[in-house]
């Protein structure tokens, strides 16, 4: 690693360190702009008063703003985020507890998503013009544009409600335990309650790397290592895949890592349709129940994993293709 790249990246850890700052400041001050108290639903309605505003010296709630503000900023640095209002419970513990579910329903979804839309960008770049992409571009668009909880809804209705095949909701069946995480991600009651979100997520998700895809796909096809190739003589199916779809990847493998980051946050409606039990609907839980460490924990979590993976596709942009200088920038 060179002196110029070292401290690039040492340029981009820093702009994160700030923006997080930044996130962080933003946050704290929204929830203590809202209106209401928010030990509501920890205070039993037969506290005394002097029981209530031990409560509120307790969670600290009573010292100035700006003290409340260091305290905050040292308990997010350490990671420890506090005590939750509503669930009694840490909240560092609470968001690593739901962390998993959301992890394998984001993940599975780009992953899947991923696939489908490479191959079928690639397809439709070079079918460019056939029945095949006047029929698939339009169903992709479409798929895209529609609202997540309005496709989540209608695969409820049909492949839940109506045929029976799929849960409605949650992670496993009543009285059904799993005794580590591989356990769950190989068991089939886990894999059925998996797929109706799963199938909702990759249709929202799969559009931009499709058209990513061809667009990439229609720009390296008028290269001339291509045109080189067919002069040759090489097959068709070789040139799509070792030269034109290879050099196409590009930008679709530098949005992948985007994609991660900011589809933690993307997820919160469909885990709120399907009453997934992860870190989005958590989030809401909160909001709603104005659960201050919670909300702003599960939210400054969802954006270091966004702004972590805006990095990772700088560096994975660089790597993947040697024209890339950061030196010059």
């Amino acid at each position: 690693m060179t002196r110029a790249s070292s401290r690039w990246i040492a340029q981009r850890l820093a702009q994160m360190l700030l923006v997080l700052w930044v996130i962080a400041t933003i946050l704290f001050l929204i929830f203590r702009l809202m209106p209401g108290n928010p030990l509501v639903a920890y205070i039993d309605p037969n506290f005394t008063a002097e029981q209530q505003r031990a409560l509120v010296h307790e969670f600290g709630l009573a010292l100035p703003l700006w003290q409340q503000y260091l305290l905050y900023l040292k308990a997010s640095a350490t990671g420890h985020m506090g005590q939750s209002f509503f669930y009694h419970a840490p909240v560092a513990q609470l968001v690593w507890e739901t962390l998993p579910n959301t992890l394998i329903l984001t993940g599975g979804a780009v992953i899947v998503a991923y696939l489908l839309g490479t191959a079928a960008g690639a397809f439709f770049a070079w079918r460019r013009g056939a029945a095949a992409e006047g029929i698939g571009i339009p169903l992709a668009l479409a798929a895209r544009a529609a609202p997540e909880f309005w496709v989540g809804m209608i695969l409820l209705a049909v492949f839940s409600f109506s045929l029976r095949w799929f849960p409605s909701s949650g992670t496993a069946s009543p009285g059904v335990q799993y005794a580590s995480v591989w356990q769950q991600l190989t068991s089939p009651d886990f894999l059925r309650h998996l797929a109706l979100p799963l199938a909702t997520f990759v249709l929202y998700l799969q559009g931009l790397p499709l058209l990513l895809m061809r667009s990439s796909m229609l720009d390296v096809m008028e290269e001339e290592f291509v045109v080189m190739a067919r002069m040759k003589g090489l097959p068709e199916r070789r040139i799509l895949l070792r030269h034109a779809a290879r050099n196409a990847l590009l930008p679709v493998a530098t949005a992948f890592a985007l994609v991660i980051g900011y589809s933690l946050g993307g997820d919160v409606v469909i885990e709120n349709v399907f009453s997934w039990p992860g870190l989005g609907r958590l989030l809401v839980k909160a909001v709603a129940s104005k659960d201050y460490p919670l909300a702003q924990g599960a939210f400054l979590l969802i954006a270091a994993v966004a702004i972590l993976m805006n990095l990772l596709a700088d560096l994975a942009y660089a790597w993947l293709d040697p024209r890339v200088s950061y030196a010059k920038r």
